[in-house]
């Protein structure tokens, strides 16, 4: 059996392969700089993040001050 009668399937796989995973990480790129962007504005308006949030020794939540 010959590898070059199925070199185009195989190209033709590798190709899609790669094509598959550059969109998987143009997406997430895409999508960290709109998640980004959506939390410059929210903290602009003024709301926090939970995980700003601090708990004290009898376990009440506080806003972290730093």
């Amino acid at each position: 059996m010959q590898a070059t009668a199925h070199i185009e399937f195989i190209v033709t796989a590798y190709g899609a392969g790669v094509a598959v995973i550059v969109a998987l990480i143009a997406w997430v790129m895409l999508d960290y700089r709109l998640q980004h962007r959506i939390l410059a504005e929210r903290e602009a308006q003024g709301v926090s993040r939970r995980s700003a949030m601090v708990h004290d020794s009898a376990g009440q939540t506080a806003t972290e001050d730093a």
